[in-house]
């Protein structure tokens, strides 16, 4: 293990230069995890550790672990100025040695134990220590690294599989345990090949006390949740993945933290971390506490965290949660519950301002990253540039279109006709941002059943409808993303606790419908028209979106080669349209793509004998038209020539 080699220029061991208290408090160190926390060193000749943490409102902090019996005064630490930050090196600490800062406040007489806030892992919960170690890594992803780039392009396919680590597959034999990082890698690796997914997210990894949580009440902002292994199990992980061409977007969450006892929370006996404020510092909702994103150290700390990330674990992309708590004021809060901001307005302006740093400074460091926020407000220019006046995200989840989609597949067939708009309205608005489409954990969670369970009809008409949701998501123009379970008709409600329901793939109609995603990713990838210009209109043409009548809509996806364009024809209701006439730009042979209602994906086998010939018979503007079948329930693509 390469040893970190302490600064000559201090009169006392260090690894934290006078530039970096500077930058540090200033708000611009984004690399707080290079010189703070614990760090093994060796110090005239002898082997330790370096220990550094930020509590400027203290009058004591010491390092308490298991190699001085979690003795308070043992290991005292040295303040560094008036930087806030104490720093202090322990002869004979080792890899592996817990660890946490003993605070006692100069306010009053409060004092707590905490976990290292950069700590690089932690005790598996609910044991709260924190744990000596490093980084150390060889990884085999060179190939991946050097070519990420174009995968992660607006212009390249991007169909996301949305993954739970702790509930995707479990060991049951093993008392129902999860699958470790390194159990994981093969199975998932294999799966999202045979899937055609390119992209695997994961909902938050950073360590988190409540299992419950998700991962989305984090105390751990610089540790892989030690639940299912170490910080090099992850990398594991993460390296098998890229090694088979696959990227991995990690759930990031600066918008809020829990108040656990040991985490960041009242860290020094002030408020550090979080604003004092309730009406500013807590989030009604989640009873959490909300960072103060006007603090200069705070920045730095929530920077460091994302760049740490995309440095040390090579991630490919971080989804930011709960965006539009962070940006409004007001967010879920009444009248007198929230205080304006200097213009008497409702907009977070530092928060703003940190979001535009954020993706400045990420992508000046990892221009081949993309970075998503998930932001359910018409707030304008989310997926824009910040020197545009936007925020700077490459891509935003679309979270209207999943509200109106779904509200529309939940409605019975024959009174879709009434509510058609919710299929069409997405694009009067859909390339002012650059748009993701997510079918999520959200959507599958607190009682809100699974995604099956939320079609119409009987068995057979629930999985044609479910297939015809995915289709109609694929026509689309946007990024695919899909929670797990999702893809083969999960039946019940995801649960975080327990494996997905991977017993019912023995049935045709969920092995039909995964048959059906696979094959769909498939020709989502290798068709450009159903790619390359997903933000840009010219890559989208209505053929007829307004015959609400017979719930049917067309449209066209196109690249700049004429020759890539694609048909869509979907059908909402459950019966087939025999001599449904479609106006097409060229003549010749259309042949079907996709056919939703194929035998294969347990359909009923309603279709065109594989492809169509164009007649000279003008249609819906255009000087061609297919007479097709438009099978119950069901979605065709169609494409020009042999």
């Amino acid at each position: 293990m390469p040893e970190i080699p302490i600064p000559a220029a201090f009169d006392r061991p260090t690894l934290l230069s006078d530039q970096d208290l500077y930058l540090f408090n200033e708000g611009s160190n984004y690399r707080m995890h290079e010189t703070m926390g614990a760090h093994l060193v060796t110090r005239d000749q002898k082997a330790g550790a370096m220990f550094s943490v930020w509590a400027p409102n203290a009058r004591l902090v010491s390092v308490i672990g298991s190699f001085n019996s979690w003795g308070a005064r043992s290991n005292l630490l040295e303040r560094r100025g008036d930087s806030g930050i104490w720093e202090g090196f322990i002869p004979g600490v080792s890899k592996g040695a817990l660890y946490k800062f003993h605070i006692e406040s100069n306010r009053h007489s409060y004092h707590v134990d905490k976990a290292d806030p950069i700590g690089l892992l932690h005790e598996k919960p609910p044991r709260t220590a924190s744990v000596v170690w490093d980084l150390d890594n060889q990884w085999g992803d060179h190939d991946w690294m050097e070519t990420r780039m174009g995968r992660n392009s607006l212009r390249a396919p991007q169909s996301i599989y949305e993954v739970h680590l702790g509930s995707w597959m479990r060991v049951p034999e093993e008392h129902n345990r999860p699958l470790t990082y390194r159990e994981t890698a093969p199975r998932l690796a294999e799966y999202v090949e045979r899937m055609g997914f390119t992209h695997v997210e994961f909902l938050p990894v950073m360590e988190h006390p409540f299992y419950g949580s998700w991962g989305y009440q984090t105390t751990g902002y610089f540790a892989p949740t030690s639940r299912y292994g170490t910080p090099q199990d992850f990398m594991y992980l993460v390296d098998y993945l890229h090694q088979h061409g696959i990227a991995v977007i990690l759930d990031w969450v600066p918008s809020h933290f829990p108040s656990d006892a040991h985490g960041l929370a009242y860290f020094d006996g002030t408020h550090l971390y979080e604003h004092a404020d309730s009406r500013q510092g807590f989030h009604p909702d989640w009873k959490t506490h909300i960072f103060n994103y006007g603090r200069t150290e705070v920045r730095s700390f929530l920077m460091s965290s994302a760049m740490f990330w995309l440095d040390k674990y090579h991630i490919d992309g971080l989804r930011v949660d709960a965006v539009a708590s962070m940006l409004y004021l007001d967010y879920s809060r009444n009248a007198g519950e929230w205080i304006p901001n200097k213009f008497g307005g409702r907009e977070n302006l530092e928060a703003i301002d940190f979001l535009r740093r954020f993706n400045q400074e990420v992508y000046k460091e990892h221009p081949d990253i993309q970075t998503t926020a998930e932001e359910s407000t018409s707030w304008p220019m989310v997926s824009r540039p910040v020197y545009l006046g936007g925020l700077g995200f490459g891509m935003k989840w679309d979270m209207g279109w999943m509200h109106d989609t779904l509200e529309y597949f939940k409605q019975d067939p024959i009174h879709r006709k009434y509510h058609h708009s919710k299929l069409t309205f997405r694009m009067l608005y859909s390339f002012q941002e650059n748009f993701v489409l997510p079918l999520s954990h959200d959507e599958v969670v607190h009682g809100k059943g699974s995604l099956i369970g939320k079609m119409p009809g009987d068995e057979k008409q629930r999985f044609a409808n479910l297939r015809l949701l995915f289709a109609y998501m694929y026509a689309q123009p946007g990024k695919k993303l899909m929670f797990m379970g999702d893809e083969f008709g999960q039946v019940r409600e995801w649960a975080h606790d327990t494996s997905l329901e991977w017993h019912v793939l023995q049935y045709a109609t969920h092995s039909g419908l995964q048959e059906w995603v696979g094959q769909l990713n498939r020709v989502y990838r290798s068709e450009p028209a159903l790619h390359v210009l997903d933000n840009n209109a010219a890559g989208f043409e209505w053929v007829d979106c307004n015959d609400n009548l017979t719930s049917t809509i067309s449209l066209l996806r196109k690249s700049e080669n004429p020759n890539d364009t694609v048909l869509i024809v979907c059908n909402f209701t459950p019966i087939t349209r025999v001599g449904y006439r479609i106006g097409v730009p060229t003549g010749g042979y259309w042949r079907e793509l996709l056919n939703s209602d194929a035998h294969e994906y347990n359909g009923t086998g309603v279709g065109n004998m594989g492809c169509v010939h164009a007649e000279e018979v003008p249609e819906h503007g255009r000087p061609f038209s297919l007479k097709l079948t438009l099978p119950p329930l069901g979605a065709l693509f169609l494409k020009a020539g042999s």
